[in-house]
C-alpha cells in the first residue's frame, strides 16, 4: 500500500521519540502489504477502528493514534493526523 506522506511520521517521531520504533514497525507493514477491505486491515491491526470515513490506528502500545483515509481501490494511505492519545481525546482532529 502507498503511504502518503511519511513525512508526518517522521516529524511526530522526532518530537516524541521514544514512538519511533513503533511508527517505523507500522509504516513498515502497511508500506508492503496489500490491504482490500476494512475487515483485511482489522485482521492485521486487531485495534484499527472507523470513525466516520477514516481509519483510526492504536499504535505503540495506545500512546499513538494514526488517523488516516485509506483508499482501498488505488491501495493509498493518506495520513491525516498522528496524535499523541490525550490530543485524539480532545477530539480537535474531527473538524
Amino acid at each position: 500500500m502507498q503511504i502518503i506522506t511519511r513525512k508526518r511520521l517522521l516529524e511526530f517521531a522526532a518530537k516524541h521519540s521514544n514512538t519511533a520504533t513503533a511508527l517505523d514497525a507500522w509504516y513498515r507493514i502497511v508500506k508492503h502489504t496489500e490491504i482490500k477491505s476494512f475487515s483485511e486491515m482489522r485482521k492485521i491491526f486487531p485495534s484499527v477502528d472507523k470513525v466516520r470515513n477514516l481509519t483510526v490506528f492504536n499504535i505503540g502500545g495506545n500512546k499513538i493514534r494514526l488517523i488516516a483515509a485509506v483508499h482501498y481501490n488505488t491501495q493509498c494511505l493518506y495520513i491525516r493526523h498522528v496524535l499523541t492519545h490525550k490530543e485524539y481525546d480532545k477530539e480537535k482532529w474531527k473538524s
